[in-house]
């Protein structure tokens, strides 16, 4: 199957679930994640029509981007990677939505470039829902003084809240958790769900999934 084919098919199941779901057509964002792919691969999905995308690494972001978006003006790049505080200049230089929140270290060095460089970087707070110690995001029950502390505090504008469930667990109750986690700090965007489960992920609510190798293959 080309890639064509496999991005149709994936649009397609995005389609039917909002449909299934009751939500409203193109209500859910479909985030190419193009980590470990060269500009060569990532060019025919760009081709075929996607203008989002998502990125792991800012250094491997950085080798093929910058390139990218100068041919194309209206690509969206994302960052739903680890952010490094030592990474945050480029990464404010470069991606238009950082999804990876989830420390005070990192929101006030993101606050601070953020002005310096005077860009509009939209954010999401990213939420650790299985508590797992070998995985980033801060813990549920943090997770609004946190948002408040972005927001007030240090001025950031916090679109929305991101998550990876287990690998071994249901998404479902995970999924469940960052929608009432988002409802209950007035936050209206749910990035969750990626190759293997962005259909369940729309059923509770997602606005943006985050699939990979559903569409560019196997890494």
């Amino acid at each position: 199957m080309e890639l064509q084919e496999r991005l149709d098919d994936v649009r397609l199941r995005i389609a039917n679930a909002e449909r299934q779901d009751g939500r409203s057509s193109e209500s859910v964002q479909l985030v190419a994640v193009s980590k470990t792919f060269d500009a060569l691969a990532i060019r025919p999905a760009i081709e075929a029509g996607q203008r989002i995308f998502g990125e792991n690494r800012v250094q491997e972001s950085q080798a093929k981007w910058p390139e990218l978006k100068s041919e194309t003006v209206d690509i969206e790049l994302r960052l739903i990677g680890p952010l490094q505080s030592n990474k945050v200049t480029e990464a404010v230089a470069l991606f238009d939505v950082i999804e990876t929140i989830d420390r005070e270290k990192i929101a006030r060095a993101l606050a601070a470039e953020i002005k310096r460089q005077a860009r509009s970087v939209r954010l999401y707070v990213q939420v650790n829902t299985g508590l797992e110690p070998q995985k980033a995001g801060i813990e549920p029950g943090d997770t609004a003084a946190f948002v408040d502390f972005c927001r007030d505090e240090l001025g950031l504008t916090i679109e929305g809240l991101m998550c990876i469930p287990p690998a071994d667990e249901n998404p479902g109750p995970h999924f469940a958790l960052l929608a009432k986690l988002a409802k209950a700090s007035g936050l209206g965007k749910l990035s969750m769900g990626m190759s293997g489960d962005y259909e369940t992920a729309i059923a509770f609510g997602a606005t943006s999934v985050r699939v990979g190798s559903a569409i560019f293959g196997a890494r």
